[in-house]
């Protein structure tokens, strides 16, 4: 219309219809109602505690903080906003399947590191605030779809805090940057955001996509093999004048 522009607006995919429907449903059910309202200690068991998950085996506790959030609503709506514009151009790109197996590979991958490192900080520092201090978001999954995102369609140009145009790939190195800044400046379990769980978002995302990179070329060269060892090849010795009819062949 008049030479306008339109903005683009990804379409929200039955997956992400549903990804997004849990994080949202949970978060005012059991969050605002059940726990805000009610008093039912919600986040005490869903959150991730790195002290009980290292400690106690809280082990649920890896995917189920990815659904919970803290109860300032600009939380969740920036994690479901990034989920919907960068998951949905990724899952087209991917297919539904990959695009679950990544999404949850990258956030439970991100809360081990998370664990992993506060767990190592406390035992060296002595500082154990960290242990139980509870994670919640899906940032961590956020940041692993980011990641891909650079890599993927990396010459696209983003704005960074809205302002500053720059490629896709160099807006991830330049996360990265500013995450592992502040774990230097506060601490790996100082702040009130859990940067290292950040990091290790990207970090978790990396290793997947080479992990299944590799894993897919060993599948393609067992598959060959298995084809070379099946060939068979005909060759007809008899004289020109006494060769049937057909040609030499590989099968």
């Amino acid at each position: 219309m008049n030479g306008q522009v339109k903005p683009y607006v990804p379409p929200v995919t039955l997956t992400l219809k549903i990804l997004i429907g849990l994080n949202v449903g949970i978060w005012l059910l059991g969050q605002v109602i059940l726990e805000g309202y009610i008093g039912v200690p919600f986040t005490r068991y869903f959150a991730l505690y790195p002290g009980k998950v290292l400690i106690e085996g809280h082990v649920w506790q890896l995917v189920t903080y990815m659904f919970l959030h803290t109860m300032a609503v600009s939380h969740i709506l920036f994690n479901m906003l990034m989920l919907w514009f960068i998951g949905s151009e990724l899952e087209q790109r991917w297919g539904p399947k990959f695009f679950l197996f990544y999404y949850f590979s990258t956030g439970i991958g991100a809360a081990v590191i998370y664990c992993v490192g506060v767990g190592i900080h406390a035992s060296i520092s002595g500082f154990n605030q960290g242990l139980v201090v509870p994670v919640l978001g899906a940032s961590g999954a956020i940041f692993g779809l980011l990641l891909a995102y650079g890599i993927l369609f990396g010459e696209r140009i983003i704005h960074f805090m809205m302002i500053f145009p720059m490629k896709a790939k160099v807006f991830v190195l330049v996360l990265g940057a500013v995450e592992a800044v502040s774990i230097l400046s506060s601490g790996v379990a100082g702040g009130d955001v859990a940067n290292l769980a950040h990091l290790g978002g990207l970090l978790s995302g990396f290793l997947t996509l080479n992990g299944y990179t590799v894993w897919q070329r060993y599948l393609w060269s067992r598959k060959a093999k298995k084809r070379g060892r099946n060939l068979r090849l005909i060759v007809n010795n008899e004289p020109k004048d006494q060769k049937k009819e057909g040609p030499k062949y590989w099968h």
